[in-house]
C-alpha cells in the first residue's frame, strides 16, 4: 500500500514522526555510507604498485578415451605452455610410477579424464597424475578378479580394453567386441583387428590394405597370433569393464558398415557379405 505524504507549503502538513521501520531504514543507510566512507581511504592507502589479490581461474586439461601416447604429449604441452617434446621427455622421469609389466611404455596406462592445471603443475606432475589414476582405476579388486576369469593379467586385460575402445563404434558395441577378442584367443585364432595395424603405421583410418596386412611388426595381428606387445590407445573405464565382461556369443567376426550399423557374425560366409557392404559404402563416401 503507497502513502500519499502532504505536498510543501499545504497549509494542513503536519510535523513527519519516524515508523520504528523508517528509524531502521535511515540507520541501515548511514552504516552503508560509513562503510564506504572507510572502504575509500583503505583502496587509496594500498601500496602503489601492488595490485589487488584475484583468485587464479581454475583451468583443466581434457584427456578423451583413446587417445594414443603421442596426442596427450602434446596436449600437455599446449596445456602448460611449454616446448613441443617436453612432455614427452619427462614422461622418463614418471616412468618409475607406472606397473612393472608396462616395462616403462605408458600407453595404456596416461587415464583419460579432466585434470586440473594450476600454475605449480609441470609436465611430470601431470604425467605422474595420470599414471595414478590409472593404477587407482585399473588396479581394483574387482578389475583384477575379471581379468583372471579370462586367464589373462591386469597387464593383458588392458591392452584388450585398448583394442575394444579403439574399434568399438559406441559404447553399446564395446561388450560385442570384447566377445570376439576373447573368442578368437579361445579359438588360437589371429586377432585380425585393424586398429593395431593403425597403430604399427601411426595412423587412423577405416581403410586396410592387403599391403597393410603384410607388414612387419608385432603389432600386426594379421600375420600374428595373440595378443600386441602393449595397450595401443588409452582406454576408458568403459572400455576396461566391457574386457573384463564381455556380452554372451559366439561371434568371431564384425565390420561397422555405417556408423551405428556394426555387424557381428560366427559365420565367415556372413561377414564377407557385410564386408562387401562396408566396401560398397566406402565407394560411395569417396565416389560422393
Amino acid at each position: 500500500m503507497r502513502h500519499a505524504f502532504p505536498r510543501p507549503g499545504d497549509p494542513h502538513r503536519r510535523r513527519s514522526r519516524l515508523t520504528m521501520r523508517g528509524r531502521l531504514l535511515l540507520l541501515a543507510t548511514a552504516l552503508l555510507v560509513v562503510a564506504a566512507a572507510v572502504a575509500v581511504p583503505l583502496l587509496l592507502l594500498r601500496p602503489e604498485g601492488k595490485p589487488p589479490v584475484v583468485a587464479e581461474k581454475r583451468r583443466t586439461l581434457l584427456i578423451p578415451e583413446g587417445w594414443r601416447a603421442g596426442q596427450v604429449y602434446a596436449a600437455v604441452d599446449r596445456a602448460l605452455k611449454l616446448p613441443a617434446g617436453t612432455a614427452r621427455k619427462a614422461m622418463t622421469a614418471a616412468a618409475p610410477a607406472l606397473p612393472a609389466a608396462a616395462r616403462g611404455n605408458p600407453e595404456g596406462y596416461l587415464f583419460p579424464a579432466t585434470y586440473p592445471v594450476e600454475s605449480t603443475t609441470t609436465a611430470e606432475s601431470l604425467l605422474r597424475y595420470m599414471v595414478r589414476t590409472a593404477g587407482e582405476r585399473f588396479g581394483a579388486a574387482g578389475v583384477t578378479a575379471g581379468a583372471q576369469r579370462h586367464g589373462l593379467s591386469l597387464h593383458q586385460t588392458v591392452i584388450v580394453a585398448s583394442i575394444v575402445q579403439a574399434e568399438a563404434d559406441s559404447v553399446e558395441d564395446m561388450a560385442k567386441v570384447s566377445r570376439v577378442v576373447h573368442n578368437r584367443l579361445a579359438a588360437g585364432m589371429a586377432l585380425q583387428m585393424d586398429s593395431t595395424l593403425n597403430y604399427a603405421l601411426n595412423r587412423s583410418t577405416v581403410d586396410t590394405s592387403y599391403e597393410d596386412t603384410r607388414i612387419d611388426s608385432p603389432y600386426n595381428t594379421y600375420e600374428r597370433k595373440g595378443l600386441p606387445p602393449t595397450p595401443i590407445a588409452n582406454p576408458g573405464e568403459q572400455a576396461m569393464a566391457a574386457a573384463i565382461d564381455p556380452a554372451p556369443g559366439d561371434w568371431l567376426y564384425f565390420v561397422t558398415v555405417r556408423p551405428g550399423d556394426t555387424r557381428f557374425t560366427a559365420d565367415y560366409a556372413e561377414q564377407q557379405r557385410n564386408v562387401e557392404d562396408f566396401n560398397e559404402e566406402r565407394r560411395r563416401a569417396t565416389a560422393g
